[in-house]
């Protein structure tokens, strides 16, 4: 575990751009059984840092464990991974940016891949 106060900046980059801290198991359980679309970053402080997800969500690899552990156990058989991004629809995961993925790319190239994923899977679909 780091230092809180190493953490805080980064904490509150994520929460400023309207994304909310999920820091327990059952904060991750309570956003994901939030009907609609979530996006779902893992933040790590030793790695990396459209139509729109219904909800924004963040847990902190390294500080927070289970509030992390929780939010992998919905990526449903992939390896852990921090940083990652994930889209979760009714909470099932639907999309899994790995960070070797983000590790490789600039950001307009991620800022890309995001907007793709969220036009795929962020559509709000009519209801008839």
């Amino acid at each position: 575990m780091y230092p809180e106060l190493m953490v805080i900046p980064m904490r509150e980059e994520l929460t400023r751009a309207g994304i909310n801290e999920t820091r327990t198991a059952e904060d991750v359980d309570a956003a994901l059984a939030v009907p609609g679309t979530t996006m779902l970053v893992v933040n790590s402080i030793c790695g990396c840092a459209a139509d729109q997800p219904d909800h924004k969500i963040t847990v902190f690899a390294g500080q927070d464990r289970e509030a992390t552990e929780k939010a992998r156990s919905y990526f449903e058989g992939q390896p852990p991974t921090s940083p990652a991004i994930a889209i979760l629809r009714d909470g099932k995961l639907v999309y899994l940016m790995q960070r070797y993925i983000i590790e490789q790319s600039t950001a307009p190239q991620i800022a890309g891949e995001l907007v793709r994923a969220f036009d795929e899977f962020c559509a709000k679909t009519s209801v008839q």
